[in-house]
């Protein structure tokens, strides 16, 4: 068994939502941390459990994440972290899987399904290190988990869009021999 730490020096765990009902907003969880454990080549076996701190929310415009941090959205100070554990991976093609996990956002755990890509293993880096990349795509309710807050425009529809759309990009580093966390 192989377990993998997440290398957040080149990872992602971002976000888009619509405003207005047309415009775009990205955001990102800037403070992370995260493993994934496999034996072998076998990635629809694998496990691993991510953890994200809700206060590193980061949209490029302060005062929304503020208020993304407060009781009306994540409630950062009553619950400081979302976590995401896989519960079932399923290969769906060459390099494809189809991971549906448990996601806790508010103290409120919810089934999610995420497309996954294995982007790339690399057996020795530059550093004599084993890496492993991938892509995760999913989408959510927001409204599931309690984030329930939003504004009627005046011309009819909402301010935040319900779906919330999921883009992670994360590269993992496998840890030396002996080196497992207890």
């Amino acid at each position: 068994m192989t377990r993998y730490e997440i290398d957040k020096a080149h990872s992602r765990f971002g976000f888009t939502a619509k405003h207005m009902m047309f415009t775009t907003v990205r955001g990102q969880f800037t403070d992370y941390d995260g493993h994934v454990e496999v034996e072998g080549d076998d990635y629809a076996g694998a496990t691993g459990e991510f953890t994200v701190k809700v206060a590193s929310i980061e949209s490029g415009v302060q005062q929304r994440d503020d208020h993304l941090r407060s009781p009306d959205f994540f409630n950062a100070p009553e619950f400081p972290d979302l976590t995401f554990k896989p519960t079932a991976i399923v290969p769906t093609g060459n390099d494809h899987y189809q991971v549906t996990g448990d996601l806790t956002i508010r103290g409120v755990t919810k089934p999610v399904e995420l497309d996954v890509t294995l982007e790339g293993r690399l057996d020795k880096d530059a550093w004599g290190k084993q890496r492993v990349a991938i892509t995760a795509l999913g989408q959510v309710n927001r409204k599931d988990w309690g984030l329930n807050w939003n504004l009627a425009l005046e011309t009819g529809g909402w301010l935040v869009s319900d779906t919330i759309k999921i883009e992670v990009e994360a590269a993992f580093v496998a840890e030396a021999a002996g080196q497992a966390a207890a």
